[in-house]
């Protein structure tokens, strides 16, 4: 799946700035040591993720800031909405799991949307981290990035926090339910 025109216009370029400069600024907790200014001049240099924030945005993820990768020095976004993002659910895993299916296939996959969107899955590590910010995914779950050999085996995993504990799941790769979708990690 082939990524749209990555291109803002001027208007939703600027909207988009002070959409994520105000979520940045009501939840420092997730990025203490991160500046906005940091933030907004590596987004000016690079409009495809700016491009990808929004349609992050768009499908209802609420990116926001949690860090700086200590490897690359790149900034990380995750989708920060409490439940997983609403426009991203009821979706397989991957391609594979969606072709495999015999009948009520899902109209798209989690692999294909974060391809599309220019991001990546979280990781189950990611996840756990996620966590760590606040209560995320407590009616709902999300697709996690998952490792090969259990992939290859036909399987993926999810997580989600219920009774105050994060859980990973695994499921068979092709199925899907209205209430699992799937979190992005963008690296700027």
């Amino acid at each position: 799946m082939k990524m749209k025109n990555p291109e803002l216009t001027q208007q939703e370029h600027m909207e988009l700035l002070d959409i994520l400069k105000n979520r940045f600024n009501k939840h420092q907790n997730r990025h203490p040591d991160v500046s906005f200014e940091i933030v907004e001049s590596r987004l000016n240099e690079q409009p495809d993720k700016l491009w990808s924030l929004f349609e992050m945005e768009k499908t209802g993820g609420e990116p926001d800031v949690v860090g700086i990768d200590p490897k690359s020095d790149e900034v990380l976004f995750f989708d920060c909405s409490i439940e997983t993002p609403k426009d991203r659910r009821n979706v397989c895993y991957d391609r594979e799991a969606l072709e495999k299916r015999k009948q009520y296939k899902p109209e798209n996959t989690a692999m294909d949307m974060a391809i599309a969107m220019g991001i990546e899955l979280l990781s189950e590590e990611q996840y756990h981290f996620l966590q760590t910010l606040g209560n995320f995914d407590t009616k709902t779950s999300s697709w996690l990035k998952t490792p090969d050999d259990i992939r290859k085996l036909g399987g993926a995993i999810f997580g989600d926090k219920r009774y105050g504990q994060v859980f990973i799941y695994h499921n068979g790769a092709d199925s899907y339910y209205g209430v699992r979708g799937f979190r992005g990690c963008l690296r700027v």
